[in-house]
């Protein structure tokens, strides 16, 4: 069994920029890009914002976001096998948040609301109403996953200084 200060350090690096950059993400849109969004009309940014939906199901996307992931996984397992060591415990909670905060939140959140807006016609009434509420409800849950992200960086980074 590997202790936590032994896990490999490129993987740590990984996880924390990873989670810095999915932060960075989700801060311009929770910061600006939502708010430019709200100032068009309903029909223009519902079109946008499908836009914008189809175009972030990319790999580089995919690998910061799932790939962060799948490190924190990693980082989560090893540290609660070696809680005693120094460093484990800002690795757990580092990388719980990140999983609970940053990914379920996206997938029970954030997915099913461009899901809605995906199939929505942008010149129906319906969409303006969908989209006033889509607009209030998926900044919030941004905000949620935008500060989860950043708090796991934060602790993943104290893990890495008391852990070296």
């Amino acid at each position: 069994m590997t202790n936590v200060d032994q896990l490999p350090l490129a993987l740590k690096l990984f996880a924390i920029l990873g989670c810095g950059l999915v932060a960075g993400v989700f801060f311009a849109f929770s910061t600006f890009v939502m708010s430019a969004l709200a100032r068009l009309q309903p029909k223009e940014g519902i079109i946008a914002m499908q836009s914008i939906n189809i175009t972030a199901i990319n790999p580089w996307f995919m690998i910061a976001l799932f790939g962060t992931a799948l490190a924190c996984l990693f980082l989560a397992i090893a540290s609660l096998l070696q809680l005693h060591q120094p460093g484990a415990v800002y690795l757990l909670v580092g990388s719980s948040l990140y999983l609970v905060g940053t990914v379920l939140v996206t997938i029970a959140f954030n997915v099913p609301l461009n899901d809605a807006l995906a199939i929505a016609n942008p010149d129906s009434t319906e969409a303006a109403n969908l989209w006033a509420r889509y607009l209030t409800n998926w900044t919030l849950w941004n905000h949620v996953r935008t500060i989860a992200a950043l708090s796991a960086a934060t602790l993943l980074t104290i893990a890495l200084g008391t852990s070296n």
